[in-house]
């Protein structure tokens, strides 16, 4: 077994850091845009006038950024060839991932909002997948911001136990055209500020606990009834993400997404794709806490002795190194597997494969940051340094992205034998 990258792929790699150095970098430095990135990070993102949503400077300039990689041919790069891109697979978008993250906070790349010069576009993959002609049409837009659709699937009440979700959808009539009328409650539906849509999960039919019986809707964000309730302050600001109630909100059938009563196939969809990328860019920022850790022992000599030739240093950066190597094996032999199945062989072989990279990767970066902080003393505690930023955004993810509990669960159910191949 050849455990090299591909000639093409490092060749690729060249290209995007040649792109970064010529695009990116200077378009960084412009017009003070470092203070995202630098000490001030976390105030010029964030609009504490506007209930702490994102700065509208900050948008617009992810948005400037994301134009001039579409422009490259490099956005896309991950969706098919149809949509402008170019079929990227799970195990380059998986390298690729890391690579960007290992190279710290910057606009190529940043990892609290899913910024990238190389798009991860789950929400493409699903449209492509199980939408109609009309929703298919929705693609292009989708990527140049025309369209934004968020993710309406947690509740409340119910946490990451979508087959509990009391929000539902009955059939109806409204001025003789025929559809849905949604009733319920989602919570961290991202991006709800400036959406044009959200893609809704209701149930439809069947009892409370059942995967079958919830349905998908491509509901409208302006639509009577779409009410932001209020947006949730987060361990990392800004924030996007709001408490949403949908109280008699009516659709026309043509907003089903989906096959009725399957919506959770589209949900597995987006989760599996998004999570393994997910768990490289982990991978990548604790890559880049270690490897600024060596550095700094190495320079930093306090009474004439450098830190590095301290076993207290060496010792848990050894440790961090070596689950870094065993966790990037694991990383792109799944992806590379998921390259090689379809999404519902991924659903029922693969799925605790992806869970065991989310968490443990989730888990790393926030040990990794947590002995970067260390190793810096009272430098790695100052926000002049990226480990705090890093650190709160993965002990979000442990949290938000149920890797502690829910990934864990998904392992289990692999292992103890109530989930996988047969099991529903």
């Amino acid at each position: 077994m050849d455990f090299n990258l591909p000639a093409d792929l490092t060749a690729y790699l060249a290209e995007l850091d040649r792109f970064i150095e010529r695009e990116i970098k200077p378009l960084e430095a412009a017009d003070d845009n470092i203070r995202f990135f630098d000490h001030r990070r976390e105030w010029a993102r964030t609009d504490f006038d506007k209930g702490g949503l994102p700065r509208h400077e900050w948008e617009l300039l992810l948005r400037k950024v994301k134009n001039l990689a579409d422009a490259a041919g490099h956005l896309r790069f991950a969706i098919p060839k149809r949509y402008g891109g170019k079929d990227g697979s799970n195990l380059w978008m998986a390298v690729i991932r890391e690579h960007f993250a290992s190279k710290g906070l910057g606009l190529h790349n940043d990892l609290q909002n899913e910024h990238s010069i190389v798009g991860n576009l789950p929400i493409v993959t699903m449209l492509d997948r199980y939408g109609t002609d009309e929703q298919k049409a929705m693609i292009d837009g989708s990527i140049t911001g025309k369209y934004r659709i968020t993710f309406g699937l947690t509740e409340p009440e119910h946490g990451s136990d979508a087959t509990h979700m009391e929000t539902r959808a009955v059939p109806a009539m409204r001025d003789n055209v025929k559809g849905w009328i949604i009733n319920g409650e989602k919570m961290w539906t991202t991006g709800m500020h400036v959406a044009t849509h959200c893609a809704l999960f209701a149930r439809t039919s069947g009892n409370d606990g059942d995967a079958r019986g919830i349905s998908c809707f491509l509901v409208p964000a302006k639509s009577p009834g779409v009410k932001v309730e209020e947006y949730m302050w987060t361990f990392n600001m800004p924030t996007d993400h709001p408490r949403v109630s949908f109280t008699d909100v009516f659709v026309p059938e043509d907003a089903q997404f989906g096959e009725v009563g399957r919506g959770l196939s589209l949900a597995q969809c987006f989760v599996h794709e998004n999570r393994i990328r997910q768990a490289a860019s982990s991978l990548g920022a604790a890559v880049y806490c270690i490897n600024e850790s060596v550095k700094y022992a190495r320079e930093r000599k306090p009474f004439g002795k450098a830190l590095a030739e301290n076993q207290a240093i060496q010792w848990p950066l050894v440790e961090l190194a070596t689950q870094a190597e065993m966790l990037r094996l694991l990383i792109r032999k799944t992806a590379w597997e998921m390259d090689q199945l379809t999404q519902a062989q991924v659903e029922h072989t693969l799925s605790d494969r992806v869970s065991m990279c989310n968490f443990w990767a989730n888990r790393l970066c926030c040990e990794a940051a947590d002995r970067a902080m260390q190793v810096h003393g009272g430098m790695g505690y100052s926000r002049h340094k990226p480990f705090e930023h890093i650190y709160r955004h993965h002990r979000r993810y442990r949290i938000t992205e149920g890797s502690e509990e829910i990934q864990k669960r998904k392992v289990a159910g692999f292992l103890f034998g109530y989930m996988g191949a047969g099991k529903h």
